[in-house]
């Protein structure tokens, strides 16, 4: 099966398995490599630049990379055959990165209405009751609290990945495709739509812990980069 994969495609997998083999071994020395390389909030001590690339060959389990890499594998090859190695690679990095500078925006005005209130804290004793937005807790709590969540990590290529199914799907809109656990074929074209709505749904929830709107982001710069390939003319004819 990967002996006929184009190359791109195919050293993107390895990378990513490589990165994920690598995280087990790293944990074994102390290291937690997806906190090393994987994306932070821009505001934690932990962010660095390098992180918008890094964190999308980073993945938290054997399930999360299994299904992007064999989107990756599925959807991937066609796009590299189709478009060249060269410029698959560049929208794949370009969207991974795109996304991840879209939940980093999502980020800041998720943690903003809180930002004013964590700023006031230094000011109360640590054991003193605060109540921000009807919750209380005691200002060291409330410090606690804030600090682990910028802290955590954003990981995956997901973001690249639905970069990569909006681009068949723009490309290839009524290819038929069997969708677990649909009963029947769906239209590329609709499965991306429904993909794009029921991402931004889960994202303004908010509530699953997965970030939605880097999906969203991967998408969005996806299909702006096509529309701005098709207006240069540089693009695949097939692209609508």
């Amino acid at each position: 099966m990967m002996n006929d994969t184009p190359t791109v495609t195919k050293n993107l997998i390895i990378i990513n398995l490589l990165c994920f083999f690598g995280a087990f071994v790293a944990e074994r020395y102390g290291i937690d490599l997806n906190d090393v390389l994987g994306l932070h909030y821009f505001e934690s001590e932990k962010f660095r630049l390098y992180q918008l690339f890094t964190y999308m060959f980073m993945h938290s389990g054997f399930e999360h990379i299994f299904f992007n890499m064999f989107a990756v594998w599925m959807f991937g090859r066609i796009l590299e055959t189709v478009w060249g190695p060269s410029r698959f690679l560049f929208y794949y990095v370009l969207c991974g990165v795109g996304a991840g500078l879209v939940q980093e925006v999502a980020q800041y005005f998720d943690f903003m209405p809180y930002m004013a209130d964590m700023a006031q804290l230094s000011t109360y004793a640590s054991d003193a009751v605060i109540p921000i937005h009807g919750v209380s807790h005691t200002a060291a709590q409330w410090l606690t609290m804030y600090e682990r969540v910028i802290s955590v990590s954003t990981v995956g290529a997901s973001g690249a990945v639905y970069a990569i199914l909006m681009a068949f799907g723009m490309m290839f809109p009524n290819q038929e495709l069997f969708i677990f656990p649909l009963p029947m074929p769906i239209k590329a074209k609709w499965l991306i739509i429904g993909y794009f709505v029921i991402e931004l749904g889960l994202g303004i929830m908010n509530n699953d812990g997965i970030a939605h709107f880097a999906h969203l982001g991967g998408m969005v710069f996806g299909f702006l980069l096509i529309v701005y390939w098709k207006t240069k003319g540089t693009g695949n004819e097939r692209i609508y």
